[in-house]
């Protein structure tokens, strides 16, 4: 089959490491009769250099006729004005909801050979193995009203977090359906002693509950999976929550793995396309260096393979050659090493080779 990809390297690091990532499914395409063929486009920072906007209709046209989307990252301190009314977030944005994803599926998963590169003691990190499923469409990040203003010579400003009933369930039910293949637990993270929007999310994940009696239920207030995570990461399996805090607890669980530029992840909706990117940002402060970790942004491509091109074969091969890479003692310098992002690619490819 042919398969259209859409190739979105965004600012900073992302040109660099989603060029590798391409490099990886060029060799990938050796092994089977599927073709990919990649379209670039502009989003965030250089997407308003150019454009004016940090994601233009056209280019969202393009991601929503592809296959699929991988994203490099976005932003920078070029456009880091606090009062500018366009910026590179805003592109990402409306790429997720022109996409319709509403689950960010962030898989994390200590490597035995990177303990020491945590801050964690060792023991803490054993068998460490959570699916964190963040809803990505809703919440304070979208809704309304939202803006700034001047009243009584005070400026004010104001962020609407909201939530409806049928947000909450897809996002939930597709927890409890992803946790039936792992350990059958889901942690449901909300702040329901203070907020409305989480105690409806907590009525309604009791709801979905009852049709999967095989799955246990937890609720846990965010404060409390916020500590967790640090004192007991491995009873988690299963953590689901609203918009901003999975945003911050999955930035929260990175530091578990010893580098945040180990992590993938994939957002999907409905239908196609699906839109995977690392868990890490921009990094303008090693753009154009060549020693940007492209482990993260790898492993987004397996998943691309795996949930919007069925190619479960495929996919195991990108994260077995990684995990014997790793095993082997190859490092980047954010995880403790020397090695560039080219030579790091090419130990995996290698590895792929074998």
């Amino acid at each position: 089959m042919d398969f259209q990809i859409t190739l979105l390297p965004g600012d900073g690091i992302g040109p660099e490491v989603i060029e590798k990532a391409v490099q990886i499914l060029q060799i990938i395409e050796k092994f089977t009769d599927n073709r990919f063929h990649f379209s670039k486009e502009l989003i965030g920072g250089c997407s308003i250099d150019a454009n004016g906007t940090a994601l233009t209709e056209e280019v969202l046209n393009v991601c929503r006729q592809s296959d699929a989307v991988l994203l490099g990252a976005v932003g920078g301190p070029k456009w880091d004005n606090p009062d500018s009314n366009i910026r590179p977030e805003q592109g990402l944005l409306a790429l997720r909801k022109g996409l319709k994803v509403y689950a960010n599926l962030r898989p994390v998963k200590v490597h035995p050979a990177l303990m020491a590169t945590s801050p964690l003691k060792e023991e803490k990190l054993s068998g460490v193995d959570m699916l964190v499923v963040r809803e990505l469409t809703g919440g304070l990040y979208f809704g309304e009203p939202k803006g700034r203003s001047i009243i009584n010579g005070q400026e004010h400003a104001v962020d609407t977090l909201i939530y409806s009933e049928e947000e909450i369930r897809r996002i939930v039910k597709m927890s409890f359906e992803l946790a039936r293949n792992r350990r059958k637990k889901v942690t449901s993270v909300d702040k329901a002693n203070v907020l409305e929007s989480s105690r409806l999310w907590r009525k309604v994940a009791m709801e979905v509950s009852r049709d999967f009696p095989d799955v246990i239920l937890e609720h846990m207030l965010v404060d409390t999976a916020s500590m967790r995570l640090v004192t007991s990461p491995s009873s988690f399996d299963v953590i689901v929550t609203e918009n901003m805090f999975g945003d911050i607890l999955t930035d929260e669980a990175s530091v578990l793995t010893g580098s945040m530029g180990m992590l993938p992840s994939a957002s999907l909706g409905n239908g196609k396309p699906g839109l995977y990117e690392p868990i890490h940002g921009s990094a303008p402060d090693i753009a154009g260096k060549g020693i940007a970790n492209p482990i993260g942004m790898i492993l987004s491509a397996a998943l691309m393979l795996r949930f919007s091109l069925q190619m479960e074969k495929e996919a195991l091969m990108i994260e077995q050659a990684v995990n014997r890479t790793i095993a082997d003692g190859c490092r980047t310098a954010d995880m403790g090493g020397s090695l560039s992002t080219e030579m790091m690619t090419e130990e995996i490819i290698r590895r792929i080779h074998e």
